[in-house]
This record gives structure tokens, C-alpha cells and sequence, in this order.
């Protein structure tokens, strides 16, 4: 073998043995936090129903409706936010039923008051600069909204929701996590 295959062929071993070592790492941390792993995978089913309302009831309100798109976003996401705190009392976090439910609501939704504000910020921006019929990505935004059939700004709105979505998903999760389901 000459030097420079040679050295391909090593790098491509450590490589392999680098990407074993980190899927290693991954499981054992999965193994090791199992219970915790369950639970947001719980929450995230929780949230995936308080998506559907989001984006149901955002829609409702702005089609439906002629609600403004703020104003839209703030009711359907507090909807969201009653439902997902029912559920994720009942089935995601059972314990803490044994607490009391008027302050373990007001944190929890505070902490969504927090995720309300960043997921305005995120839904806001992306359809006003990004995505909107104004924004950085129209032109591609529009070419798209006609292969699917929606209006531009009907996709548009839509995908900067599903970001801000997620993004407020991992926000939701870690400070409840920490403040409201603290000890369980």
C-alpha cells in the first residue's frame, strides 16, 4: 500500500472508531437517563397534540376569522398550552398530581409565557424577513406554495410556526423540567 492510501485507510479506521466511541457515549447516556428519555418523548407527544391545536386553531383564526397573525398565535398557543398542562399532568408527569395544581399551573405557564414570547419572536421574524412574501427565501417560498397549492403566505406562516415550534419545544421542556416538575 503506498503512504498517502495508507493514511486514508487509518483516518478512515479512527474515523470509524470515533463515530463508534460517540454512538457509544449516545447509548450509554440513553441507558443511564432512560426514565428521563421516556418522559420527553412523552412531553414530546404532548406537544405534538398541542401542535395540532396550535396550528388548527392558528389557522381557524386567521382564515376563518381575519384574526391578525399576532393575535392569532397568542390564542392558539395558549389553547395549546391548557391542553398540553392537562396532559402532561395526567400522563407525562404522574407524580405531580400529589402536588398541589394552583402553583404548578402558574409555573407552568409561566414558563409558556416565555415560550410565547420566543415563539412570537421566531414565528414574527421568519414570516416577516425569511419566508414571508417580503423575505430573504420568497422567491423559492412562492415557487413552492404553487407546487403544493397554497397561497404563499399560507405556507409561509405555517413553516415559520413549525420552526418556532420546535425551537420552543426544547425551551417548554428543560425550564418545566426544572421549575415546575422539579423532584419528580
Amino acid at each position: 500500500m503506498m503512504k498517502s492510501q495508507s493514511t486514508l485507510y487509518e483516518r478512515g479506521i479512527l474515523l470509524i472508531m470515533k463515530n463508534n466511541e460517540t454512538l457509544s457515549r449516545i447509548v450509554n447516556f440513553a441507558h443511564a437517563n432512560s426514565k428521563e428519555l421516556v418522559r420527553f418523548l412523552k412531553f414530546a407527544v404532548v406537544g405534538t397534540l398541542g401542535a395540532v391545536i396550535d396550528f388548527g386553531t392558528l389557522n381557524l383564526l386567521i382564515l376563518a376569522l381575519g384574526f391578525s397573525k399576532m393575535l392569532a398565535n397568542t390564542c392558539s398557543f395558549t389553547v395549546a398550552v391548557i391542553s398540553n398542562f392537562i396532559w402532561n399532568r395526567l400522563w407525562t408527569f404522574p407524580e405531580s398530581r400529589d402536588r398541589p395544581i394552583a402553583p404548578q399551573l402558574l409555573q407552568f405557564f409561566l414558563v409558556n409565557v416565555g415560550g410565547l414570547l420566543l415563539n412570537q419572536v421566531i414565528f414574527l421574524s421568519l414570516d416577516a424577513w425569511v419566508l414571508g412574501e417580503a423575505g430573504a427565501l420568497a422567491a423559492p417560498m412562492a415557487a413552492l406554495a404553487l407546487n403544493v397549492g397554497l397561497a404563499h403566505y399560507e405556507l409561509a406562516y405555517n413553516l415559520s410556526k413549525a420552526v418556532a415550534t420546535i425551537i420552543v419545544l426544547f425551551w417548554n421542556f428543560g425550564a418545566n423540567r426544572l421549575w415546575t416538575y422539579r423532584g419528580i
